[in-house]
């Protein structure tokens, strides 16, 4: 997908080809139940996630995959090793196929318990 110019989440997921929007909508659903307290907002073209104004995470329906940006790289380091068997970028979780719900919810987890200190 090319950098939407969707207004809002709901828009975006309205524009998304029927194979892709379940997948991402489960992702949306995580970030809402897994963020309390941050703010939806979309940014780049993609839905993404604030604390007091920040990005911490944000996701995106590409041509080939799924992609999670795990903003903040003190999660990053913290889940190293459980991401080094994943298409994994500096900051950019790769899903070719169904994402992996169970890693993303405790990244989110982590994401949330934390301060957001260390941004990208």
């Amino acid at each position: 997908m090319v950098q939407s110019k969707a207004p809002d989440v709901a828009a975006y997921l309205a524009e998304l080809p029927d194979a892709r929007r379940e997948a991402v909508t489960r992702l949306r659903e995580l970030c809402l139940t897994e963020l309390p307290g941050f703010t939806e907002v979309m940014s780049h073209g993609m839905p993404a996630y604030e604390r007091d104004g920040t990005g911490e995470v944000a996701f995106a329906s590409q041509k080939q995959y799924i992609s999670v940006y795990l903003l903040r790289s003190d999660v990053r380091a913290a889940f190293a090793d459980r991401l080094a068997d994943h298409d994994m970028g500096k900051g950019c979780l790769r899903f070719r196929k169904e994402p992996d719900y169970d890693l993303v919810r405790d990244l989110l987890r982590a994401i949330a318990s934390g301060e957001g200190a260390t941004i990208c």
